[in-house]
């Protein structure tokens, strides 16, 4: 079973021009599509299609439009009711698989409502494989709130005398500098972050995320700075340039055949189910990261936000090279 917790989940529409994007004009939409979203409620979309146990906690009241999607698709979940409707989320998506982004704050929690999801976290999560700690926090909970749900779930797995689950993390900003004190098993930046991170760990200028999407080995050396400062593992998603993959053992590049971009949203939170499908599997460090590219430009092929399962990706087409 794979956990996955999305502190401020969305409901995802995401339009299609058929032209590019014009400031101030108007243009006519080719297609809308409407999806549950948020990082942890796409990484457990994802695995629920290639047939991955697993179980979207996050807040949201029954009758919400988030959670009624997660019902219609039978993504398992478990919602905390807050007296408040979630945000939703606009993607404005080009010919070219250009996309535009416009993502509402969130309801604000309260300190008790952050606590009561905290506990229905560890309690859904007895038992788990994995705990993915994925999205933006919405105003109302600090920053290092990720470092302190992953102190929680281990002094949980303690006191029932089992397993702690391995804990992933895929956020950005503040909230993803700070769960580095809660030493996850993995982190799933993409350039931006891990430029940010890497700064936040005291590495020398890395470069700018061109730069790092640019030269794999410049990723490498920003992603070996975390694995060196306690993270288990780090999995960078570059773009189309594929993605690195750094642990104690060693370091990757994946890249994946071209293919023609049609939606870049959601394609770095199929990239992380794709790596935990993948261990889930019994699959090597190469194997996880093949099919983590794989899984992402499976996404990135696909209309929308939608989640590609494991038959519609190609592995095959990814080729790996060590650094």
């Amino acid at each position: 079973m794979i956990v996955t917790l999305t502190a401020n989940p969305s409901l995802d529409r995401t339009v299609e021009l058929g032209a590019p994007l014009e400031r101030g004009e108007v243009q006519r939409a080719v297609s809308v599509r409407q999806e549950s979203g948020g990082k942890g409620v796409n990484v457990s979309r994802a695995l629920k299609t290639s047939g991955l146990a697993t179980l979207a906690v996050l807040p949201g009241d029954a009758e919400d439009p988030v959670l009624a999607g997660l019902r219609a698709t039978q993504v398992p979940f478990a919602a905390l009711p807050i007296g408040a409707p979630l945000r939703s989320n606009v993607a404005l998506t080009e010919p070219d698989g250009v996309t535009t982004k416009v993502n509402e704050p969130g309801p604000e929690l309260t300190a008790g409502q952050v606590q009561d999801l905290v506990a229905l976290l560890v309690d859904r999560s007895r038992g788990a494989s994995w705990v993915v700690l994925a999205g933006s926090l919405p105003p109302g909970v600090p920053a290092d709130f990720y470092a302190a749900v992953a102190e929680r779930l281990r002094a949980g797995a303690a006191a029932d005398g089992g397993p702690s689950p391995k804990i992933a993390v895929d956020s950005s900003g503040g909230p993803l500098a700070a769960s580095l004190a809660g030493r996850p098993d993995l982190l799933k930046p993409n350039a931006d972050e891990l430029a940010e991170l890497a700064a936040a760990v005291g590495l020398p200028d890395v470069g700018s995320p061109a730069e790092l999407e640019a030269s794999p080995e410049l990723a490498a050396k920003a992603a070996r700075a975390l694995v060196d400062a306690g993270v288990g593992a780090v999995l960078a998603t570059l773009g189309s340039k594929g993605a690195v993959l750094v642990t104690p053992e060693g370091a990757w590049h994946a890249t994946h055949a071209p293919i023609r971009a049609v939606s870049t949203v959601g394609a770095g939170d199929s990239s992380l189910a794709g790596y935990l499908l993948a261990e889930t599997h019994g699959a090597d460090s190469v194997g996880r990261l093949r099919q983590a590219v794989a899984h992402g430009a499976a996404a990135a092929s696909l209309p929308g936000s939608t989640v590609p399962s494991e038959d519609q990706t190609d592995p095959s087409a990814v080729t790996v090279t060590a650094i």
